[in-house]
């Protein structure tokens, strides 16, 4: 009969996001990473079947923590508020003292050698999946006349797409929560400015 599991699963992936986040993929070892769970690495192999699956769990339930952001973000009911909530509140879960500083989705495998290139497309897919919500959402601000007719949906939002990352960036580096404020406050305003929104 086989032993029961002396650890739980759902925190030990908790644990692992932190290392994922803070080295990437290929960054973070095994010893690193059973280290940090408390876990052997049997144990890990055991559960997880391998470095990828542990990863797997932990894209997850990352995406699990940052799906309610994305989710608030496009109810506001007016666009420029969505633009700035979705900073604004980027600029706090990038700096979420529960978790590493920066995106997994970022930083997870911006380079990485070609036996994990499989990583980088998965993280690559989910770091883009924010677009189509973003252009869905854009056309209805344009249907509700916010923008302009000639407003190019998925431009914008590949734009706003683009800059988020560019946040996660930052913050990876250190930026401090209150200059992240500061950048989404500038891009919020940009945004309300720009040519895309009808005139009033």
């Amino acid at each position: 009969m086989a032993r029961p599991r002396s650890f739980d699963e759902n925190d030990a992936v908790e644990t692992a996001l932190q290392v994922f986040i803070a080295k990437g993929y290929e960054g973070a070892s095994i010893a690193e990473l059973t280290a940090a769970m408390g876990i052997n690495p049997a144990s890990l192999y055991a559960a997880f079947g391998d470095k990828r699956g542990l990863f797997e769990r932990a894209m997850d339930a990352y995406a699990r923590h940052r799906a309610p952001i994305v989710e608030a973000a496009l109810s506001a009911s007016r666009i420029e508020d969505v633009v700035g909530g979705l900073m604004h509140a980027y600029a706090d879960a990038l700096t979420d003292a529960k978790f590493a500083p920066g995106c997994l989705y970022v930083q997870g495998a911006l380079s990485c050698s070609q036996t994990s290139e499989p990583v980088k497309q998965v993280l690559a897919a989910r770091r883009l999946a924010i677009e189509p919500e973003l252009e869905q959402r854009f056309r209805q601000a344009m249907v509700a006349g916010e923008l302009r007719p000639d407003a190019d949906c998925r431009e914008l939002a590949r734009y706003v797409a683009t800059l988020l990352q560019g946040m996660a960036v930052q913050a990876s580096g250190g930026t401090a929560r209150a200059d992240l404020h500061a950048m989404a406050d500038v891009i919020a305003s940009q945004f309300r400015g720009s040519l895309a929104f009808q005139a009033a």
